[in-house]
């Protein structure tokens, strides 16, 4: 099994992909928009992966956060909030905001598990700043690492119990990169001291099962390769301060923070300690690039997927009553 998550490029797999896919053998796939079309195209989708792969648990992911960040939308799929909604509340009612983002995760985890999928890159960690890119701050759960944690273990509980395993992101905290890292790399010039707040809701949910790193580099760290890609960041922070033991993945290593081939970018992120390479486009020369970079995934990479996705813990709930209970906390804002 290669240590990589591939993107589809359409609402079924081509002949290429199903030939290329059997060869190469990666950990997981990753669906966007483009693979989005209705409930029953989704689950034939998601089964054709399963049954491709030969693993009935075979990570099958979306980036499905609510607000700006949905790649299932209306009028196949109910619209769900992003994270400053939830943060608006917790300044009224903590427990009220808590709940909320409980139900909301679970909701949205039965919506996803319908289909098939068993990932969702969600809940964001980072802790907002004055000036953190819009991209990243419109979809924060607020500036206080301790409303940020409480927030985001409510998500990933209800999402545990609607089916699907979550993915923390983006470690070790995107709140102070001041450009968008889709286009720019983001350098941080914050102290070892003032980065601690940065790091806490992650060392907080430091038993999540998955979580997803940043293209961002931290100059108190390692002032010369963003966290992806950075032996010292993901040994001494994500994997030492931080004591997260999870399935580490990279942030998409197409984003043009990162410079090089897609196989240098993959092979770079896996040597430098991340357990898997995340790549969406299904751009075929590059997936050919990078299984060819790549080698088996590693032992320990092979147990912390087991554990990731033996994590979900489905409870039966019907998702209008989880919607509904969360629309009426939210409505207390």
């Amino acid at each position: 099994m290669k240590p990589v998550i591939f993107g589809l490029s359409g609402t079924e797999i081509t002949a290429e992909e199903r030939a290329f896919f059997r060869d190469a053998d990666p950990l997981g796939y990753i669906l966007f928009k483009r693979n989005c079309e209705t409930r029953a195209q989704m689950l034939a989708l998601t089964d054709s992966l399963r049954d491709l792969s030969g693993r009935a648990d075979v990570p099958i992911l979306i980036d499905q956060e609510g607000g700006r960040v949905a790649r299932m939308q209306p009028p196949e799929w109910p619209a769900f909030p992003a994270g400053p909604v939830f943060d608006r509340l917790y300044d009224l009612a903590p427990s009220s905001a808590i709940e909320a983002a409980r139900a909301n995760g679970q909701a949205l985890a039965l919506m996803l598990a319908e289909v098939g999928i068993n990932v969702n890159c969600a809940p964001l960690l980072d802790v907002r700043q004055p000036e953190t890119t819009p991209a990243v701050a419109e979809r924060t759960f607020g500036s206080d690492p301790m409303q940020v944690a409480a927030l985001g273990r409510a998500m990933l509980d209800g999402m545990a119990r609607g089916g699907v395993v979550g993915v923390v992101k983006h470690m070790p905290g995107h709140g102070r990169g001041v450009v968008d890292s889709h286009y720019e790399l983001p350098v941080v010039k914050a102290t070892d001291a003032e980065l601690e707040r940065d790091i806490e809701p992650f060392r907080t949910l430091s038993g999540a099962p998955m979580g997803m790193t940043c293209h961002v580099v931290f100059e108190a760290w390692d002032a010369e390769r963003p966290a992806t890609l950075s032996p010292t960041v993901i040994a001494d922070v994500i994997r030492g301060r931080i004591g997260f033991d999870g399935l580490l993945m990279t942030d998409d290593i197409d984003m043009k923070a990162l410079s090089g081939t897609a196989g240098e970018k993959a092979a770079a992120a896996i040597a430098a300690g991340c357990d898997v390479a995340l790549d969406c486009w299904a751009r075929m020369g590059e997936m050919v690039e990078i299984a060819g970079r790549l080698g088996d995934a590693s032992a320990a990479t092979l147990a912390r997927l087991e554990r990731a996705m033996a994590s979900i813990r489905p409870e039966e709930a019907p998702m209008d009553a989880l919607i509904a209970k969360r629309d009426e906390l939210l409505a207390l804002a």
